[in-house]
C-alpha cells in the first residue's frame, strides 16, 4: 500500500473551531481547534515544526520526503508544492492579507508567497465571506485603518461575497479577505504561514506584520478595487474547480467514481459517500471526511463506488 489515511493535525490557532472538523473527520478530532494541516511539510510561522504532519510511523513526513524525493514526488519536484488545510470558522476570521512570490522572495526569504483558494463543505444559509475591496483605498486610509484598528471601517469597504456548499473560489496572494462564521472548507494554498494582518486587536494578538512593522506589510496589500466582474472571474467552473489563474500555483479538482485521478504528489479529501480508491498497489476504503496522502510512487488511481472526492496538488 502506498496511500496513507491521515491523522487529523491541529496545531493550536488564536480563533475559534465550532466541531465541524471533529463531526467531519472519521479519527478522532480535538472539537475546538479550526484547522487540520493535510499532509503538511509546513511550519507556522516562527513555531517550527508546529503545523507539519506525522506519518503512522511517527516521522514527520517531511523527514520521509526528504530521504525518498523520487518516491513521494517523482522526478524534478524538490518539494510538495501546497499546503491542504480543512478549516472550520467558529468565528469570523480577522481581515487579512497574504503576500505574493515576489514580495515574500524579498522580504521574507521564501520561493513561495500565499495564495489560496476555497472549497466550500459546509455553509449556514447566510454565509459568507470579505473578498477584496470595493473601491481603491489610499495607502494612507489604510494604514490609519489599522493603526487605529478600525475593523468596521475596513470590513465595510471590502466586498461581502455570499457562499453555500459545492462553491469555490481563488483567492490571490495580496487580496484582503476575512472568511465569515458558518463554513467549513477545504483549502488549498502555497505551502507558507505567510498571513498580515490587518485586524488583530479583537483576537487577542498584539500585531500581525510579520516582524516586519507594518510601515513594509502593508505594501504587499491589493488596495485596487475588486468589481462584481473581477470577483466572478475567482470562480471555476465543473470538476475543474477553480479558474486558469490557480494553475500556476496549484489545482483543485473534483472526482467522482469510475473517474482517473493523474500520477503525482496530491492529497485527497473524500467530500460524500464511500467507496475505494484503487490502484496497481492500493485498494483504500474511504468515505466522507477521510483524507489521503498520495506519492507519485502510488501511480494513477481510481475511485470506486458512490462517493465524491476532492484532488488537490501543486
Amino acid at each position: 500500500m502506498t496511500v496513507i489515511a491521515l491523522p487529523a493535525n491541529q496545531p493550536e490557532t488564536f480563533y475559534r473551531g465550532a466541531g465541524r472538523i471533529a463531526a467531519f473527520r472519521n479519527v478522532p478530532a480535538i472539537a475546538d481547534r479550526p484547522e487540520d494541516w493535510v499532509g503538511s511539510t509546513t511550519d507556522r510561522f516562527g513555531l517550527a515544526p508546529s503545523g507539519q504532519s506525522s506519518l503512522p510511523d511517527g516521522g514527520l513526513l517531511a523527514e520521509a520526503i526528504a530521504a525518498d524525493p523520487r518516491f513521494w514526488l517523482g522526478p524534478g519536484r524538490a518539494d510538495t508544492g501546497v499546503l491542504v488545510k480543512l478549516l472550520d470558522a467558529g468565528q469570523r476570521l480577522p481581515l487579512h492579507v497574504h503576500p505574493d512570490r515576489r514580495y515574500a522572495h524579498q522580504h521574507l526569504s521564501s520561493p513561495y508567497g500565499k495564495t489560496e483558494a476555497w472549497v466550500i463543505v459546509e455553509a449556514r444559509p447566510d454565509a459568507y465571506v470579505h473578498l477584496g475591496f470595493a473601491r481603491d483605498v489610499e495607502a494612507g486610509e489604510l494604514a490609519a485603518w489599522v493603526a487605529g484598528q478600525r475593523a468596521g471601517d475596513m470590513l465595510a469597504a471590502t466586498n461581502r461575497v455570499p457562499v453555500a456548499a459545492g462553491d469555490a473560489l481563488l483567492c490571490p496572494a495580496g487580496l484582503p479577505h476575512a472568511i465569515g462564521d458558518g463554513i467549513l472548507l477545504v483549502e488549498v494554498q502555497e505551502p507558507t504561514d505567510f498571513s498580515v494582518l490587518l485586524e488583530y486587536e479583537g483576537f487577542g494578538l498584539a500585531d500581525g506584520h510579520l516582524g516586519l512593522g507594518y510601515d513594509l506589510a502593508l505594501q504587499c496589500v491589493d488596495r485596487s478595487a475588486w468589481s462584481p466582474d473581477r470577483l466572478a472571474g475567482l470562480r471555476g467552473g465543473g470538476d475543474r474547480l477553480l479558474p486558469a489563474a490557480a494553475d500556476e500555483f496549484f489545482t483543485a479538482t473534483r472526482h467522482t467514481g469510475g473517474d482517473r485521478l493523474p500520477r503525482g504528489f496530491s492529497i485527497l479529501v473524500t467530500i460524500s459517500g464511500e467507496g475505494m480508491i484503487s490502484g496497481e498497489h492500493d485498494a483504500v476504503p474511504t468515505r466522507r471526511g477521510d483524507t489521503l496522502l498520495v506519492p507519485y510512487a502510488a501511480g494513477p488511481l481510481y475511485p470506486e463506488g458512490k462517493l465524491e472526492v476532492i484532488r488537490l496538488s501543486a
